[in-house]
């Protein structure tokens, strides 16, 4: 319009000029007539300006948020699989037309744009976190009696920092403490058929042969830290990291000893980084069976005969390694043998037998019950009640025999340093499974190997590419999945809240309000 009236109507009229303006701006006779249309209007009144150059501004009807949300709650009954035709066909419906004042049905075009702007993707559904077992009620109780308040006492020692990387407490000490630095431990496998499956394909391509099966496999095992990334020396000429060949015809399997091996290593490392005790491990280890094992003369149950054996037999958890003592219900030591001087001589060095062992805690009624329930399936009670079924399951709930730590634990333990384990099937609690994720998110994108000795170079490479920034992101993460537990979630609907406040290092006070 501005055009127009610079070019100016009075030199050859308007039609002129108009089409003058038309053409400068990239237009023809249809928008001179359109531009005479505007500047007629405009005269009339100065305030009708037109919007858009071509014509009105069409909105499409997804764009409210009231019928949009409709068409969410038609398609959540629909279940998983849900498919534009379910978008047509409602919209088709003629009581659904009348109420939003459409004129007719839409198509099926039409229809996946909408879910699009819905917020919908047709890909393939990705994969969260394990379900079998996570609400099981022995493993949430383990989750929210135990571990949670292990760690929640520990992050008061603790560095922390935010998705930036920007501290935001250094550690709070008491008198006569040091600062605690976190360590998570884990194995995963690379395979060398694992590459990348999805990416623009042209129609012109013809299929490629593929190799058959997930192929070579390197198992790596490794400790990871917020601070300070994957373990290694001050010097970097040591790593606790380990790539294994796991098989029968090859390294073997990677066993209770090599983690423990490891573990001996990681503190070595640790302790030439912090000596003299200035400051302490926090070691994190899944709940795998290798990591589980006990020590072989540790405290159990499962297998202790009811009466003393009776010479020359004797009864011994492994071998000739007699059960360590237990203890009484004063605290004071309780040995599982008789001494070797008794004045009996056919008791002398002889394991006492579960009957024995309970009498002199005192507990006279419990041990004239029977040695076993059958299959030590024992009958269920209410919590906090003890158990009265038979002579194992009331020493196997003793304190000194429930509390019986693993070889790994103690280990640490011994060595000044603190160690617990996740709970299980709650990977998503220990951010190195996400380090693993970013790792083969490299590897899969490397060119396919035909060695093993190639394939290791990528493992490495790939391991070796994921940032420490990304790891504190990653560790915040598993935070934010703590605090979600803390106020009550569960798994599903932490995950939700995980993602719904991904920048915080903890949930909102109101996140069960929301809920709500």
């Amino acid at each position: 319009m501005r055009l127009f009236l610079a070019i100016g109507p009075e030199n050859g009229g308007w039609k002129k000029a108009s089409l003058a303006a038309a053409v400068a701006a990239g237009g023809g006779p249809w928008v001179a007539r359109q531009l005479r249309r505007w500047v007629r209007a405009f005269m009339r009144n100065p305030d009708d300006l037109p919007i858009n150059r071509y014509h009105n501004t069409h909105v499409s009807k997804i764009s409210d948020e009231d019928f949009s949300s409709e068409i969410r709650l038609h398609l959540q009954t629909k279940g998983k699989y849900v498919q534009a035709m379910d978008v047509v066909e409602y919209v088709g419906q003629r009581e659904v037309q009348e109420r939003w004042g459409l004129q007719r049905g839409i198509t099926v075009r039409t229809a996946r744009r909408w879910m699009n702007a819905m917020s919908y993707r047709y890909q393939r559904e990705k994969n969260g976190q394990y379900k079998d077992g996570h609400e099981r009620e022995d493993v949430v109780e383990y989750r929210q009696e135990i571990f949670l308040p292990l760690v929640e006492k520990l992050a008061r020692r603790m560095r922390l920092r935010d998705k930036d990387g920007t501290i935001i407490q250094e550690p709070i000490l008491a008198p006569g403490e040091v600062p605690l630095i976190e360590w998570k431990h884990d194995e995963t496998t690379f395979y060398a058929n694992d590459r990348r499956r999805t990416r623009w394909v042209h129609k012109s391509e013809a299929p490629t042969p593929v190799r058959k099966g997930e192929g070579a496999s390197i198992m790596v095992a490794d400790f990871v830290s917020p601070e300070f990334g994957w373990c290694r020396s001050i010097d970097e000429t040591r790593s606790t990291r380990i790539l294994f060949k796991a098989g029968k015809n090859r390294d073997g399997y990677f066993a209770a000893e090599d983690v423990q091996a490891q573990t001996h290593l990681m503190l070595d490392i640790f302790e030439e980084r912090f000596p003299n005790g200035s400051a302490i491990a926090v070691l994190g280890f899944d709940n795998a069976p290798s990591h589980q094992r006990r020590a072989l003369d540790a405290l159990s149950a499962r297998k202790m005969p009811k009466n003393t054996p009776k010479k020359p037999k004797n009864w011994f958890p492994s071998g000739e390694i007699k059960m360590r003592n237990g203890k009484h219900p004063d605290g004071s030591p309780q040995s599982l043998y008789f001494p070797d001087n008794h004045r009996n001589r056919t008791l002398a060095g002889q394991f006492k037998g579960m009957k024995v062992i309970l009498e002199e805690r005192g507990l006279l009624e419990e041990a004239k019950l029977n040695a076993e329930c059958p299959g030590f399936k024992c009958p269920p009670r209410a919590k906090g009640v003890p158990p009265q079924c038979c002579c194992r399951r009331v020493l196997f709930e003793q304190p000194d025999f429930k509390d019986q730590k693993s070889e790994l634990i103690e280990l640490v333990e011994k060595r000044g340093h603190i160690a617990y384990f996740f709970p299980k099937y709650h990977c998503e609690l220990n951010f190195i499974e996400m380090c693993w994720g970013a790792a083969k998110a490299h590897y899969r994108v490397q060119p396919p190997t035909s060695t093993e000795a190639a394939m290791e170079a990528n493992v490495i490479k790939a391991l070796d590419s994921v940032p420490l920034e990304k790891m504190r992101r990653f560790s915040i993460r598993s935070s934010r999945f703590m605090d979600a537990y803390r106020k009550g979630l569960n798994g599903a609907q932490a995950a939700w809240a995980n993602k719904k406040y991904h920048g915080h290092r903890t949930l909102p006070l109101r996140i069960m309000e929301e809920l709500s």
